[in-house]
């Protein structure tokens, strides 16, 4: 047999290879992959833009255990752990405030002290954080059925959600009527088993677990600068909106819904742990001074950072 037919022979035997492991792989991770709102091993570093949020820390980090939480390793505890889950939107996932400062992680300093960890009856407590800004109900409620059922154990999981139905709701113009929809499972879940895979190399599936490896086991920090600098750009527009409403549409519509996700999400949250704690929305319903409102950007009718809005 000649050299150039080894060759080619050598060729189509590590094709065939490359082909067998990459349909393997993805079989492997549609059978045991693993949904995870955070990326596990993910150490991103932001730096909140100076003129935006002035007050602000300079350096807000984001550190993702194994278990794809925003929050310490789970320690080891033989019995001894008071594990607890939080879930929410944005008032949950605290981006912009540092690992240790959020409120999450003040729990978790809060629960360690002696006298708590006496009442809890625990040697330990771990805080894990799976909230996402943009969260609502719906969204909230298949988080929970994906990520849920790989914890052996909960104690005590805390639920913050609502704010973002109204938002969401009022960013669509308030309409009259309010469907269930379809929730994108790339728009909550930053790791997942549903691809979508090809044949172009950064979307092999052999690739995309070699890179989930490799974020696991080195931990590379990812660092974005002047971080939240729409919000600069959402309060400006919100400022000399040229339409302003007062009222809007019965809201009753997208209520039932919000009632029956959060009836179904609080269900199945007892499923898994021994205590639900629901923690209400932040309010802050008063008579706004004029340095109240150049700090306000919500209520738009539109999604004001990724387009110009005129009404809120």
């Amino acid at each position: 047999m000649s050299a150039l037919v080894w060759i080619a022979a050598i060729a189509l035997a590590l094709s065939l290879l490359a082909v067998a492991t990459e349909v393997g792989v993805r079989r492997w991770l549609r059978r045991f992959g693993g949904y995870y709102v955070w990326s596990p091993g993910l150490r991103l570093h932001l730096h909140p833009d100076p003129e935006v949020f002035p007050g602000f820390e300079r350096r807000a980090r984001i550190e993702i255990n194994a278990d794809g939480e925003r929050g310490d390793a789970v320690p080891r505890a033989d019995g001894g752990l008071y594990r607890i889950l939080v879930a929410g939107g944005s008032p949950v996932e605290c981006a912009l405030l540092d690992q240790p400062t959020s409120w999450p992680g003040v729990l978790q300093r809060l629960l360690e002290t002696p006298e708590h960890l006496r009442a809890l009856g625990a040697s330990v407590v771990h805080v894990g954080n799976i909230g996402l800004s943009g969260v609502a109900s719906q969204s909230l409620n298949v988080i929970l059925g994906r990520v849920l059922p790989r914890y052996r154990r909960l104690d005590l999981i805390v639920i913050m959600v609502g704010g973002n139905d109204v938002s969401d709701w009022l960013a669509k113009g308030a309409p009259p009527s309010v469907q269930r929809h379809a929730v994108p499972t790339r728009d909550i879940f930053s790791c997942h088993p549903e691809g979508p895979f090809s044949w172009k190399p950064r979307q092999l599936a052999v690739v995309q677990l070699l890179k989930g490896l490799r974020q696991r086991w080195l931990r590379p920090v990812k660092r974005h600068e002047a971080s939240g600098r729409w919000v600069g750009r959402a309060r400006t527009m919100r400022a000399r909106a040229q339409e302003v409403r007062t009222a809007v549409a019965d809201p009753s519509p997208m209520l039932r819904l919000f009632e029956e996700e959060f009836s179904e999400l609080i269900r199945r949250a007892k499923r898994h742990a021994a205590r639900v704690l629901v923690v209400r929305q932040p309010w802050f319903e008063r008579d706004y001074t004029a340095e109240d409102l150049a700090h306000v950007w919500h209520g738009a009718a539109g999604n004001p950072q990724r387009e110009e809005v005129r009404t809120y």
